[in-house]
């Protein structure tokens, strides 16, 4: 062989041992990249999944935060309307106190209340109850 075919051999040899490395190094470096890459998608995951857990956390503390407040809330108007009831039925009270304590000793008054409600009760049927309970029914016709 002469020199210049050994140059153009030596040549294609270095070319063919550096196409040779470079697949070699670019198997290696792919495998590192997918293990690499592998690792951080999975710290992503995990980091996804921790902020996950504690928007979670925060939802259910408000949750409880309002269920708690609504269940006050709850309580207090139950109180409040319970307060104004006893205060409605004491008027109510108060007004029959005064009503019954003014009709006391005024048959007059109770008898003129009551022919006036007749008077004014013009074409209505009135049923007087008898002792067996059961009424009489229009007596007579109109």
């Amino acid at each position: 062989m002469n020199s210049e075919s050994k140059t153009v051999f030596a040549i294609l040899i270095s070319i063919i041992l550096s196409i040779v490395l470079i697949i070699v190094g670019l198997l290696w470096g792919y495998q590192t990249f997918r293990v690499y890459s592998a690792g951080q998608a999975g710290k992503a995951e995990l980091a996804q999944a921790e902020a996950n857990r504690q928007i979670k956390v925060v939802e259910a503390e408000a949750a409880n935060i309002a269920a708690t407040s609504n269940a006050e809330a709850q309580i207090k108007i139950a109180k409040a309307q319970a307060a104004a009831e006893v205060e409605r039925a004491k008027g109510v009270a108060q007004a029959n106190s005064i009503i019954g304590d003014s009709l006391k000793g005024n048959e007059d008054y109770l008898r003129y209340l009551y022919i006036n409600g007749l008077t004014n009760g013009a074409g209505q049927i009135i049923y007087v109850p008898t002792e067996a309970g059961l009424p009489i029914l229009e007596a007579g016709k109109r």
